[in-house]
């Protein structure tokens, strides 16, 4: 990634806001939280992974939980509020992926991953947004797909579930805007990140190969894409509302 010159607006970009990133142990989650950290925000750090320990630091707190869990959304809405008195910023970023054919896949297999990918982010969303009304104020990002509209052979639970993610992203917006709250989503093309290696020992190399395959000729790194959270997290991206945000080296306009 080059290096970005910036003002010291966009470096302050959330001095002072509270969030909470989901997926947050490892890649873009990690990426996320401590690029927010670094530029002044307050963060829970949610994650089923224990690793996400490793993230504690003064104005970082971890929380580990399974985030498709009925009460861990309001509980981690309650953490920042406890901790640091409000919420701003929510981040649905925790996903999974498995490949199979349709017909090769169990119920079990499928709700897996529709379970993390659109419940989790449903009921962090809903939770979220109840803390927010009240300051009519607040930003919602969720961590979509070049996969939320073209599909590939193989990942039918993945591409359902992140093309429901684009249109709970679209809808909340609309709902959430009359009440200050801009609701937004990433387009995230291949980043290298260990999302593959729960079935394959080469992930982070595949996810590399795989992005030379995109006009940029190459895949992305996860703090490009944290880059972009912050944002849309911001007030420099106010008049940005219900858009999926494509930063996937070109891939979907190849494809299309």
């Amino acid at each position: 990634m080059k290096d970005m010159k910036m003002n010291n607006y966009s470096v302050n970009e959330v001095e002072g806001k509270v969030a909470i990133v989901t997926g947050a142990a490892s890649g873009i989650g990690r990426a996320i939280v401590e690029l927010l950290h670094a530029r002044g925000a307050f963060v829970i750090a949610e994650d089923i992974n224990e690793e996400v320990k490793t993230l504690e630091r003064s104005g970082v707190v971890p929380f580990v939980a399974d985030i498709t869990v009925d009460g861990v959304a309001e509980r981690a809405v309650q953490l920042a509020i406890q901790h640091f008195g409000k919420l701003d910023i929510l981040v649905n970023n925790a996903g999974r992926i498995i490949y199979k054919n349709l017909v090769d896949m169990t119920r079990e297999d499928w709700n897996w991953q529709m379970e993390t990918n659109v419940t989790g982010a449903f009921l962090h969303s809903r939770e979220a947004a109840k803390a927010m009304m009240p300051a009519r104020s607040g930003a919602i990002v969720n961590i979509a797909s070049y996969a939320s509209f073209f599909a590939f052979p193989g990942i039918a639970a993945y591409t359902a579930s992140k093309g429901a993610l684009a249109q709970l992203t679209r809808t909340q917006a609309l709902e959430a805007i009359e009440h200050g709250i801009r609701v937004n989503a990433i387009g995230v093309g291949d980043v290298v990140t260990n999302l593959l290696n729960h079935f394959r020992e080469d992930g982070r190399e595949f996810l590399a190969q795989h992005g030379q395959a995109a006009p940029i000729k190459r895949a992305a790194t996860p703090q490009e894409i944290a880059e972009i959270v912050l944002f849309l997290a911001s007030d420099r991206a106010s008049f940005i509302v219900g858009s999926v945000v494509m930063a996937d080296g070109g891939m979907s306009v190849a494809i299309g």
